[in-house]
Formats: structure tokens, C-alpha cells, sequence
């Protein structure tokens, strides 16, 4: 029987079956290629299964066929448009500007850097004793990049290394004088300019917004301006991101993703580094923040440039690439012009019903809970203390919250179907959920490593 022979409802409903066919072996190819069999499988599974009612109903000869055909077709449209509208969607976000600014001092990479014993380290714990029990549980850890922390290579350790290295390199280069003569500009153009010329030195998105006093740390915590007032009477804030690749980052906690996180700490910082030389040639002032080296919160700034939303584990979900993404800022009195933010309550509700960085976090450093009250905004907050000591013991920046987010799936076009389909509808994001522990497992281990990345010691 061909479908030239067919009824119209009976070639609609084969067309539908077919449809689903071609779609499951799509979806099964592009697992495939993304080294998910277990998820090329159930899609090879579904791809067999659901279209049987379709084809069975339009192809076979039984009585009540056509209503069994209606039926098929009727809760397949149903399904679609509840599924598929703007449906079940409710603010979620409300005001989530800072109310104060957050001191560098008292973060765990500043805490970190204490000498115990100099008179830096005797000060601080004598401002915050609370903190000095927390922090000599890291202390006595191995520690970053250590040996005799549980994933120590000295290959993975050592790449990683080299990278930091190289950061390093960079921080003597975020500041500068601007040139004599100040080249007139057109915000808007040279907006245009600015985003395109990132993108092209290797940024995945770039936006610009009015830098705020919540922006900027209060205190610098790192390097030779310790303890001195964060100043930076910048009026803008470019905010970029890089990509960590996902193919380093599903082996988290172990040595490719700090090399990763690394390496991308570095190629944002190069960005920055030239972004804000190329401003200063035009007369104007600019500072680059790069790894180690900030006077603003990236985070914070990227969010209100239009690239994302600050998700349960504390880090920016972007729309593309989830939290797998490296951030950087230049600052600047360049005049330029600032992108809208259009809070994505999506993102957030999203988050609130996943829970899957809180499942798969090895030292339950983040909750299950819902967001609170924290400085007068509603937000989620990390066991900073937890999440560093981990670090400290495992050698690595860990990113087994990254690495399980189901934002963090390959910018493809089978994963931006579920992103858009997540964006637009409260029922879609619940399916999603489910989802994604179906095709990809709850708490699946980290990925196996690459032949290329499994090097041992030799014995001499």
C-alpha cells in the first residue's frame, strides 16, 4: 500500500508516525556523535515504539479504525500545544539587585592565599573568627593542583598549571595609560565594533552594561592593593564569555576539567587584555578582569549585560552553553551602548525544579532549597566553605555541578529545540527535567577518560 493510495486521515496519521520515526533517528544520531550511547539507545528504543499506533491505525485494515486515527492525532495536537505554547509561565525573579557589595577578602580564593602566621593572616581571623575553624579544614588538605590530592596527575596537574602560569603573565597588562589623543566616537557603532571584534578574538557572547557600585567589590582581597577600597570610576562594563568544552568538562572532578577551567581563565583573559589596550589606543580609560586580578564580580556583571541568569549553583546559566562558560570583564569610559537585560524567569523556575548540581555535588555544598532571603535579595547561596575544602582534597576546581546541568548539552540543534521549548513553557521544563535523567542519567560518573589524557608515570 502506498500513501498516494491512502485516505487523507489515513496518510496524515502514517505522515505523523513517520514523523516521530525520522525524529527519534535524528535525535539518536546526534547522541551518537555527542558520545551519549545511552541516549542514542532510548532514542533508537522510542524511534521503534512510537510510531507503531501511527502506522498500525493508518496501515492496517480493523474496525474503528478512523476513530482510533482521530483520537491519535487528536492527543498528538493537544500534547504539541500544551507543550509547545507560552503556557504556565509566572515571574519568578522580581528585584535581584544587591543590596551591598561583597568584600573580596572574604572569598575562598583570598582566604586561600592567607600565610598563616604573617600579620595579614592574624588580622583576618582576628576580624572574622567564625571563619578560622571552616578554614583550617582546606588547610589541611592537600590542596590545588597538589600532589596527594585524590586526583593528582602530574600531567593533568601540570597542563593546568601552565595555564595559571600563563594568567599570571597577563595581570601586569589589565591596567594602563590611555593615549594623548582621544579618537571620537559613535556609541552606538562602536558598540557594534566592540561585540563583533570579541566574538572574532574567540568570545561566545559579549554584551555591555552601566556598571553599578554592586558590581564592584568592596575591598580588594588579592595582590599588592590588599586591603585598599575598590575605587574603578568606570561608567561601562563589557562582559564576555568563552566555552569550556564539554568534552573536558564531563570528566569533572577529575584532572581535564581544572585543565579546562584553566585554559579558558587564560584565553578570556587574552580577550580582555586586548580589549582593553585597544580602548586606551583610542584615549580611553579601560581595565580588564581576569582570573585572580578583579575588582568587579563577573557574574554579576554578565547578568546584567543580557548573557545569562545566576542559577542554583551559583554560577551564570547562559542560554547556550549553560554554566560551561568562562567569564571575563573590561571595564571602561568608553561611551558605549548597554544591552537591555530581559530577566529569564525560565531559567530560574528551571532551576528551582532541577535540583540536579544540588544531587550530584560531592561535598553537598549546594542546597535543595529554594532561593531566600540574602541581603534583602531572593537568591540561592553555595556552602563557599564546602564547596572550597572539596577542592582543596580532590586537587581540582571539581565542576561536577557544570558537568551534570542539563544547560550544559552541546549548542546544537537538538538541544536548542529543548532549550526553546524549556524557555517558553512551565510544562515543557518539567518534561525536560525528567527528561534528562531519563536519556542521560540522575547522577551518572564522569566520563571515562580520553585515550590522549590517560598517560601514567613510567617506573625509572
Amino acid at each position: 500500500m502506498s500513501l498516494a493510495s491512502l485516505g487523507m486521515l489515513d496518510a496524515v496519521t502514517v505522515a505523523v508516525g513517520l514523523s516521530f520515526l525520522l525524529a527519534m533517528a535524528w535525535a539518536a544520531v546526534i547522541s551518537h556523535r555527542e558520545d551519549e550511547p545511552r541516549a542514542a539507545g532510548i532514542f533508537v528504543t522510542l524511534g521503534l515504539l512510537i510510531p507503531l499506533p501511527y502506522l498500525a491505525a493508518g496501515l492496517a485494515s480493523f474496525e474503528g479504525r478512523a476513530a482510533i486515527e482521530v483520537v491519535l492525532l487528536s492527543l498528538t495536537g493537544a500534547a504539541l500545544l500544551l507543550l509547545l505554547l507560552p503556557l504556565g509561565n509566572r515571574p519568578v525573579i522580581g528585584d535581584d539587585a544587591p543590596k551591598s557589595r561583597i568584600d573580596e577578602r572574604d572569598i575562598m580564593f583570598s582566604r586561600n592565599l592567607l600565610l598563616p602566621g604573617s600579620e595579614r593572616f592574624e588580622a583576618y581571623y582576628a576580624a572574622n573568627p567564625e571563619k578560622r575553624a571552616l578554614d583550617d579544614e582546606f588547610r589541611a588538605k592537600p590542596g590545588l593542583l597538589a600532589k596527594g590530592a585524590s586526583a593528582y596527575s602530574p600531567y593533568h596537574f601540570g597542563s593546568a598549571d601552565a595555564s595559571f602560569w600563563a594568567i599570571e603573565r597577563l595581570r601586569p597588562y589589565v591596567e594602563g595609560e590611555p593615549a594623548a589623543e582621544r579618537v571620537s566616537t559613535e556609541p552606538e557603532a562602536m558598540t557594534r565594533y566592540v561585540k563583533e571584534w570579541t566574538k572574532k578574538l574567540g568570545a561566545v557572547t559579549v554584551g555591555v552594561t552601566r556598571l553599578e557600585d554592586y558590581h564592584k567589590y568592596s575591598v580588594v582581597g588579592r595582590g599588592d592593593s590588599y586591603g585598599q577600597p575598590v575605587g574603578l570610576n568606570h561608567d561601562y562594563a563589557i562582559a564576555f564569555t568563552v566555552e569550556m568544552t564539554k568534552e573536558m568538562v564531563d570528566r569533572a572532578p577529575l584532572g581535564p576539567s581544572v585543565m579546562e577551567s584553566a585554559q579558558q581563565y587564560v584565553e578570556s583573559g587574552v580577550i580582555a587584555v586586548q580589549l582593553a589596550q585597544f580602548i586606551r589606543l583610542l584615549g580611553y580609560n579601560a581595565r580588564a578582569h581576569i582570573d585572580g586580578n578583579y575588582r568587579v564580580v563577573c557574574p554579576l556583571v554578565a547578568r546584567d549585560a543580557g548573557l545569562g541568569e545566576i542559577g542554583r549553583m551559583g554560577l551564570l546559566m547562559t542560554p547556550e552553553l549553560g554554566p560551561r562558560v568562562r567569564l571575563a570583564v573590561v571595564t571602561t569610559d568608553l561611551p558605549l551602548e548597554c544591552d537591555e537585560r530581559i530577566p529569564d524567569d525560565s531559567t530560574i523556575d528551571f532551576c528551582t525544579r532541577c535540583n540536579k548540581c544540588a544531587l550530584v555535588c560531592p561535598p553537598d555544598a549546594i542546597s535543595f532549597d529554594d532561593r531566600k532571603d540574602i541581603d534583602g535579595v531572593k537568591r540561592w547561596q553555595i556552602n563557599q566553605e564546602a564547596c572550597f575544602t572539596f577542592w582543596c582534597q580532590v586537587g581540582t576546581d571539581c565542576a561536577r555541578c557544570m558537568s551534570a546541568c542539563p544547560y550544559s548539552h552541546p549548542d546544537n540543534a537538538l538541544h536548542r529545540m529543548v532549550r526553546w521549548g524549556v524557555s517558553r513553557n512551565a510544562m515543557f521544563r518539567r518534561l525536560a527535567i525528567k527528561g534528562d535523567d531519563l536519556f542521560y542519567g540522575a547522577n551518572r560518573p564522569p566520563a571515562r577518560l580520553a585515550d590522549w589524557m590517560d598517560v601514567a608515570p613510567t617506573d625509572d
